[in-house]
């Protein structure tokens, strides 16, 4: 079982928790930003507890983008670590658009856009499940 951590925009929530509701159903571990901070929580707090804990990043991106200033946060933060040596690993994945940062464009992704099964299956075959 791995312990997942989903980066999203809030516009992309519904794909978001989609894709968090089939990696728990194979029985992962997963870290949303809405099934994890409730009212009156720190963000941030909750935020560090998902990342310091997380085997795995997925930085979901689509036509919106991923430059919202907590997504940076989140991806950043785990580029970091990867550069600090803590063995977490970031699985980009496009939900829409085509636009990817320049940082995470040498990095293979799983395409969601027009088949989600197969992405799945990428993103578990990723994860070694």
């Amino acid at each position: 079982m791995a312990r997942i951590f989903i980066s999203h925009r809030s516009c992309d929530t519904t794909e978001a928790e989609r894709l968090a509701i089939e990696l728990r159903n194979t029985g992962h571990d997963v870290w949303i930003d809405k099934w994890m901070i409730d009212i009156g929580n720190s963000i941030t707090q909750k935020m560090n507890e998902g990342l310091e804990i997380a085997d795995y990043v997925i930085v979901c991106y689509s036509s919106q983008g991923i430059m919202s200033p907590w997504m940076s946060i989140e991806w950043l933060t785990t580029l970091a670590r990867q550069l600090d040596g803590v063995g977490v690993k970031i699985l980009p994945v496009i939900l829409s658009g085509d636009r990817i940062p320049a940082i995470l464009s040498g990095i293979k992704y799983a395409d969601l856009r027009s088949n989600w099964s197969e992405g799945m299956s990428e993103i578990l075959r990723a994860i070694g499940t």
